[in-house]
């Protein structure tokens, strides 16, 4: 459900405030606003831009390109799965589709209930201990199939 445009306006305005006078202070902000509203929306967005004097392209294409930031309210939990090479050499594909079918979602897409997001990452950097995932910005490494069992069990808590 889209926050009412005048409670988007005033947290937004206070987040854009807190960052005057910083250099280059895109990031900060997109990273304030997610953790604000949970999502970047399109309407702080456009704000943002406007206050930063960038194109709402510039600032599209910054939240487009960073996996961490979403247009949509996620879920509760979000689980991420490692796709990088390393990872698929040791089985992830299979874990990814495991996750999938468990879930009853693809990679990008909330659970109905609103319990969890799933997201595909490639590289957490646990390249050692491939096959890898995250959950809630936790990494686990040498992840199978029971193991990521435990971890979608938690989410549904």
């Amino acid at each position: 459900m889209p926050l009412p445009e005048t409670d988007l306006d005033a947290r937004l305005q206070a987040i854009l405030r807190a960052f005057e006078g910083v250099e280059a202070p895109l990031l900060e902000i997109l990273h304030a606003v997610q953790l604000e509203f949970g999502h970047v929306p399109e309407g702080a967005q456009r704000q943002i831009a406007e206050a930063l004097n960038l194109s709402r392209a510039e600032v599209h294409g910054v939240v487009s390109f960073y996996h961490d930031f979403r247009t949509e309210v996620g879920g509760r939990h979000d689980l991420k799965i490692c796709r990088a090479e390393a990872c698929q050499s040791m089985g992830g594909e299979a874990l990814a589709r495991q996750a999938r079918e468990a879930l009853g979602i693809d990679f990008g897409e909330t659970a109905a209930d609103g319990s969890v997001s799933l997201g595909s990452v490639y590289c957490l950097g646990l390249c050692a201990c491939a096959p890898a995932a995250m959950l809630d910005g936790t990494p686990v490494g040498r992840l199978d199939g029971p193991q990521l069992e435990a971890l979608i069990s938690e989410t549904r808590r």
